[in-house]
């Protein structure tokens, strides 16, 4: 590597601000990678100013004037994907442009992922027109390529429901086994035609559909909640395909909505949520504790860090009386990937102390919860 792209390197690294610590030796016009400083300069130059305690930024020989959509399309153009999405990331979380969800053609060009999600998720009341329509499909998009992520693994942990180690008597095309038939019968090939011809068909006894276990799922649609609460929801959206649970959802703060009529789509349900405000964890839990109708086959799931701003005595009297009528309770501080959930220990311990189990969980920890406690 030569001196001047050594020292290209670190101007690139240190930024305009590093011109007098490079000792002068490199003109400004000698600079290669004035482009992408400027983009980059535009984002993080937002760091200098007089209340960081650093000297103003001074003119250089960029645009003087970049709009986002420029920039935008500017960065897609220049760098590979996973550094554009880390910079628009950073443009949305750490520096608050929330513009760039004001503008269809922005958003258009925007890789639809989680942390997109939540941004519109928490600005979809600004939206209107086209922008709200774009803004819509996105979260479908996303919504749609999670649940394809998560389906399979929430699937599995339900296929105990299956007995797939016993054949039954019973005879029906909604129980046959078409994977263990071909298993079992692959040594009946047939090469003249060239087809398997079955000395025996398999079946597996099926869960009665007429008898589900109900689940209702309660989310806390607090700002803190917002990655617990599109997990929710698109879990609720995986169990109501089961036939063996009959699914509620259910949002809250100082209010509580209903939303079971969403529980198959939960993109419309996300979209249907308000993020912040206050909570009243107790008022939530007595209109859930209203939805059950077999205490002995209902699971109540709540996703709540357990700050309650309504006061802890009412929710205590809720959880206790659910938990008594037999319906299990499991108190979810946190529901995402990362497992990582803030919670009110001292409200977590009295929970537990009264028999529900609390927890911070991943999707597929939850679904194994579930399957566990309706194969027990």
């Amino acid at each position: 590597m030569t001196k001047h792209e050594e020292l290209n390197r670190w101007r690139l690294i240190l930024g305009s601000f590093s011109e007098d610590s490079l000792g002068g030796e490199m003109p400004v016009h000698e600079f290669d990678y004035g482009e992408v400083d400027n983009l980059l300069d535009f984002l993080y130059g937002r760091e200098y100013g007089e209340d960081r305690g650093i000297r103003e930024r001074e003119g250089g020989l960029g645009p003087s004037q970049m709009l986002i959509p420029e920039w935008i399309r500017k960065i897609r153009r220049i760098f590979p994907k996973t550094v554009v999405e880390r910079l628009e990331n950073e443009a949305l979380d750490r520096y608050q442009l929330t513009e760039i969800l004001n503008d269809k053609k922005v958003l258009e060009t925007i890789e639809p992922n989680m942390n997109l999600l939540k941004n519109i998720l928490a600005l979809k009341n600004r939206m209107k027109g086209d922008v709200l329509t774009t803004a819509k499909e996105i979260v479908r998009k996303v919504v749609e390529d999670l649940t394809k992520k998560l389906e399979n693994d929430i699937m599995r942990s339900f296929t105990g429901r299956l007995n797939r180690l016993q054949s039954t008597t019973f005879r029906h095309s909604k129980n046959f086994d078409l994977k263990k038939t071909l298993r079992k019968n692959l040594k009946n090939y047939d090469p003249d035609l060239k087809t398997i011809i079955p000395h025996r068909l398999y079946f597996n006894p099926r869960v009665k559909r007429y008898n589900p276990w109900h689940i209702v799922i309660c989310i806390d649609q607090s700002g803190s909640m917002v990655e617990s609460v599109i997990y929710s929801a698109i879990m609720s959206g995986i169990f109501s395909k089961l036939p063996i649970l009959s699914v509620k959802l259910v949002v809250f703060d100082t209010e509580v909505v209903d939303l079971s009529g969403y529980v198959d789509d939960p993109a419309e349900a996300l979209m249907s949520v308000q993020l912040g405000g206050g909570t009243n964890i107790g008022k939530a839990m007595n209109y859930c504790e209203s939805l059950i109708e077999t205490p002995a086959r209902t699971i109540m799931i709540m996703v709540t860090d357990l700050y309650d701003g309504a006061g802890y005595t009412p929710m205590y009297s809720a959880a206790k009386r659910i938990i008594e009528s037999g319906t299990k309770l499991f108190i979810l501080t946190g529901l995402d990937t990362e497992s990582q959930g803030l919670i009110d220990s001292n409200a977590g311990k009295r929970m537990a102390g009264i028999g529900a189990k609390v927890a911070t969980l991943t999707p597929d920890a939850l679904a194994e919860w579930v399957a566990e406690a309706i194969i027990s």
